[in-house]
């Protein structure tokens, strides 16, 4: 079904260009149809409100959308008194010095790839070395795709900041040890993890995160008033072929 907006159709080669940049996505290519749908939304804004482009090309876009964000989407600074909430409520999240020892074996997702086939492959992977962990290092060795794996995927230690966001939150949200009992998913494909052990840190004091919270804070609301203001287009543009409810917009990627 051909994807339109506002009677402009989004063009196939475009939609399967995009969508090789979303690999690691559920549905790379539906990923693909909604981004441009709303980049297209927010270019016809742009026109609307006078706003030119100063050139051409993806760069000269996202300038202009950029511009158009700044014009129409209001996003309040968090109060002290939100970030000091946010502290109080998130007493782990602040630590130094934690490490973590880990594992891993590495399903690589590639542009074009068979996703669900891979998917399957790990969930399989995932359940045999779930009912013997002592395996995992010959696991690695034969199947991953990360250079680990001829180490037995050992990754040794670490600590935050080190790794990919999704794989960081995953071996840091847990005080688990042993294998994680779910696939966890990045931009390079699927990782079934070995966490051997856990190494403390201590929690850094409030005004020494006090703007890290502040930007943290202020990125979650700048997410929900970008999105209601997509939905908000939206709802006043002839949409087809795409499901714009859940959009993400593309300073949020």
């Amino acid at each position: 079904m051909n994807v339109t907006v506002n009677g402009i159709t989004l063009e196939d080669d475009a939609i399967e260009r995009e969508s090789q940049h979303h690999a690691h996505a559920q549905d790379p290519t539906d990923t693909a149809r909604r981004l441009l749908a709303v980049r297209e939304l927010l270019l016809q804004r742009a026109r609307c409100l006078g706003i030119e482009q100063s050139g051409s090309g993806r760069d000269s876009e996202d300038a202009v959308i950029e511009r158009v964000l700044e014009a129409e989407v209001s996003i309040p600074t968090p109060t002290r008194a939100e970030c000091q909430r946010y502290y109080d409520n998130h007493p782990t999240q602040f630590i130094s010095g934690e490490l973590v020892e880990a594992s891993h074996l590495l399903i690589a997702v590639t542009p074009g790839a068979p996703v669900a086939s891979l998917r399957a492959r790990a969930e399989s992977l995932l359940a045999q070395l779930r009912a013997d962990p002592t395996r995992f290092a010959e696991y690695a060795r034969e199947a991953s795709n990360c250079p680990s794996g001829q180490q037995g995927g050992t990754l040794d230690q670490f600590g935050r900041g080190q790794m990919v966001p999704e794989f960081e939150k995953a071996v840091f949200g847990t005080a688990a040890t042993g294998v994680l009992p779910t696939l966890v998913q990045t931009r390079y494909g699927f990782h079934i993890v070995l966490i051997a052990q856990h190494v403390p840190g201590r929690r850094l004091d409030f005004e020494a995160v006090h703007q890290r919270i502040e930007g943290y804070l202020a990125s979650q609301v700048q997410a929900r008033a970008l999105m209601q203001y997509v939905r908000v287009l939206a709802g006043q543009a002839r949409i087809n072929g795409v499901d714009l409810d859940a959009a993400v917009t593309p300073l949020l990627q």
